[in-house]
């Protein structure tokens, strides 16, 4: 995998290394105008073998309190190719549990990934690649009553042909904003009508509870690969992983900021090696208070499939 990769660094081409070095200056401006600021991210640490096998381990999502984290895995012991298992832990500072899987309501014989939790913690959004769908893989939403119950979730339901079509729907994310009481799903297809094979598409929520219409987000979508993104709770703020020009390996994490959720979002600049590698980096989450980045990455070692990893930094400066 690391000759691939390197195949792949080398074939960039003057012009695209260029435009990273102008669109890092562009996205340098907008961050230093940010209210909220924040440190440089720490080099990635791995979660460790409670959560990592030598299964693929992927697309993690935590809880707003920090002391339950999901993700898909296709370990032993599921229902079908990939189940959504979850971890829990009493406190922040205190070890990751065995992971558990969350059952037949959530998972079957086919694919379930990329869970994602509302902020109040009510319903958790994931996509499936299951019989009765609208295309190769949709969106898809469960709810439960009691938030604290991590195995209380209802049969999940499908979002629907205005966010799910005959293409690919995948990698949710949910964001609340505060301000204008809009939530907004972001989320990944190769519908056509976008620049690229992947895109990054965006529903509102409407007043009969289900999602509007999907429209392309044109400020972070390209030609090339551009995956389903992770917001901060401000949503001023986004990760998303993209294979365009400027990525050191098959995918890295690239962030955009926008001054409020209004205005468009500016330039996506690389997250940068501490984060990013030769190898493959993807499914971006951020923790509630926008310090640690979860994500997950091949091991450079090449040993195992993808594990789940973590990134953080400190506020230096906020408007909280």
């Amino acid at each position: 995998m690391r000759d691939a990769n390197r195949k792949h660094l080398a074939r960039l081409s003057g012009w695209a290394v260029a435009w990273a070095a102008v669109v890092l200056a562009a996205a340098m401006f907008v961050v230093a105008d940010a209210d909220d600021q924040y440190s440089d991210w720490s080099a990635a640490v791995n979660l460790g073998p409670t959560i990592n096998t030598s299964s693929l381990d992927q697309g993690p999502t935590i809880s707003k309190d920090g002391l339950s984290l999901y993700f898909h895995s296709s370990r032993p012991g599921g229902f079908g190719g990939t189940d959504i298992w979850v971890t829990q832990r009493p406190s922040v500072d205190a070890p990751w549990g065995a992971p558990q899987n969350l059952g037949p309501n959530i998972n079957t014989a086919s694919n379930e990934s990329a869970p994602e939790l509302s902020l109040d913690g009510h319903r958790m959004y994931f996509h499936s690649d299951g019989p009765g769908g609208f295309g190769t893989s949709d969106i898809y939403v469960s709810r439960r009553h009691n938030k604290r119950d991590d195995f209380g979730w209802r049969p999940a339901e499908n979002l629907g042909s205005t966010v799910n079509t005959a293409a690919q729907e995948q990698q949710p994310c949910i964001f609340e904003d505060d301000a204008t009481g809009v939530t907004t799903l972001y989320f990944t297809s190769n519908r056509p009508g976008g620049p690229g094979g992947l895109d990054i598409y965006a529903s509102t929520l409407q007043a009969d509870e289900t999602f509007g219409w999907a429209v392309l987000v044109v400020e972070l979508s390209s030609p090339f690969n551009d995956r389903g993104p992770g917001i901060r709770r401000d949503g001023l703020e986004i990760f998303f992983p993209s294979n365009r020009p400027g990525t050191f390996g098959f995918d890295d994490l690239w962030v955009a900021m926008r001054a409020s959720t209004s205005d468009p979002w500016s330039v996506p600049v690389n997250v940068g090696p501490a984060v990013n590698t030769v190898s493959q980096e993807a499914q971006p989450f951020l923790s509630f208070d926008g310090t640690a980045l979860y994500f997950n990455t091949v091991p450079l070692s090449g040993a195992g499939g993808f594990d789940l990893w973590v990134a953080t930094r400190t506020k230096l400066k906020g408007r909280d």
